[in-house]
């Protein structure tokens, strides 16, 4: 193909696409997930719906990867850049195979196996409990349940989901390193219906993003934290908590434990709508203070902490609603307030939220 010099306008273009339509008109299935909808597509071995989409952003949350559209048509249709941006840009229209996406298709083919342990945990506990402040007595706990442990090979923590009977189906690692930029994936060929838990006695399972939130949950809140279970999500997908609920019949609570800033006030809206649809009425919310709870536990321990972050279009949305909502009882008031609402520009906010919550 020859070579076509796109502007910098073309690119940034081509890359905000709404892929949610752009995949529709295609063909491709999608289903509504909160505030995101699933690519769903079918393979030998059944269904698969790990790919989350809002607007022009995607991710594999089975890969742990994600971006634009352009890398999308690049990962899932084998595209160049040329070609992704063409088809983008509607310059072009190249018929969409429906069978499992060509990157994905690759990764399902894997066999799960456990990264080889190390025959200490050593770098692993003293990163856990010197740059995170978790507790050594929590972190033994999963140790001892093998659930927790040290690779071999790069001394990464591996945190491991297991099925009913123990058996491994996921393993998670995260890097200890305590300098350059951190390292989390989720080994190929993982179950994402098992993800690294404890389950207790009692009806309350604790949602987490991730296994290290998990932990400092616990080492702030020990007091018979054995009675409840928590699950960490490995980011903000509900796989492993339906799951969960579904293996564990005396799980009828559940407390979405996510962090304090945008992504996680939209996760928590999508995971209750899709634990509703699922017959799961009980959800609650517990905000960490600060940003997340590793920003919690920092600021317990004397470390200035990243405060909350609001989710400001949600906000001004929820305001607009309630005041436009109070205003229908005074007709001759609320053609004045639309009209202000505009004029402030305060309709960017109130479209952009309401169109990602209602699409």
């Amino acid at each position: 193909m020859p070579y076509i010099p796109f502007t910098d306008e073309q690119k940034v273009l081509a890359n905000s696409v709404n892929l949610e339509e752009f995949l529709r008109m295609r063909g491709e299935k999608l289903e509504r997930a909160g505030v995101e909808h699933k690519l769903i597509y079918y393979d030998s071995s059944g269904k698969h719906d790990s790919i989350t989409i809002r607007g022009s952003k995607w991710f594999d949350h089975k890969n742990q990867t994600g971006g634009g559209a352009i890398k999308f048509m690049q990962e899932f249709y084998g595209m160049d850049f040329q070609t992704a941006v063409q088809e983008l840009l509607g310059q072009r229209v190249t018929p969409l195979s429906h069978s499992p996406p060509k990157a994905i298709a690759k990764e399902e083919k894997k066999e799960f196996r456990l990264p080889q342990a190390n025959t200490n945990m050593h770098r692993v506990y003293a990163y856990l409990i010197k740059q995170r402040f978790i507790a050594p007595e929590v972190i033994t706990h999963f140790a001892k349940q093998h659930t927790l442990y040290e690779d071999k090979e790069h001394h990464n923590a591996v945190f491991v989901g297991l099925k009913e009977d123990g058996e491994p189906k996921q393993a998670h690692k995260r890097s200890t390193n305590s300098v350059g930029g951190t390292f989390h994936i989720t080994c190929g060929g993982s179950d994402t219906r098992y993800s690294f838990a404890h389950f207790g006695e009692n009806e309350r399972l604790y949602v987490f993003e991730a296994p290290i939130d998990m932990l400092i949950f616990l080492t702030l809140y020990p007091k018979d934290w054995q009675k409840h279970s928590c699950i960490a999500m490995n980011g903000v997908y509900e796989n492993a908590v339906l799951a969960a609920l579904k293996n564990h019949s005396n799980l009828s609570e559940v407390i979405l434990c996510v962090d304090n800033d945008e992504g996680g006030i939209e996760a928590v809206d999508r995971l209750k709508d899709i634990l509703s649809e699922n017959g799961y009425t009980d959800v609650k919310r517990l905000a960490p203070k600060f940003k997340d709870w590793n920003e919690v536990l920092k600021a317990k321990n004397g470390v200035k902490a990243l405060p909350a972050v609001p989710h400001k279009r949600k906000e001004e949305y929820l305001k607009e609603v309630s005041e436009l909502g109070y205003l229908k009882c005074r007709p001759d008031k609320l053609t004045s307030q639309i009209y202000a609402t505009f004029k402030n520009g305060q309709y960017k906010y109130l479209a952009e939220y309401a169109l990602a919550l209602y699409h």
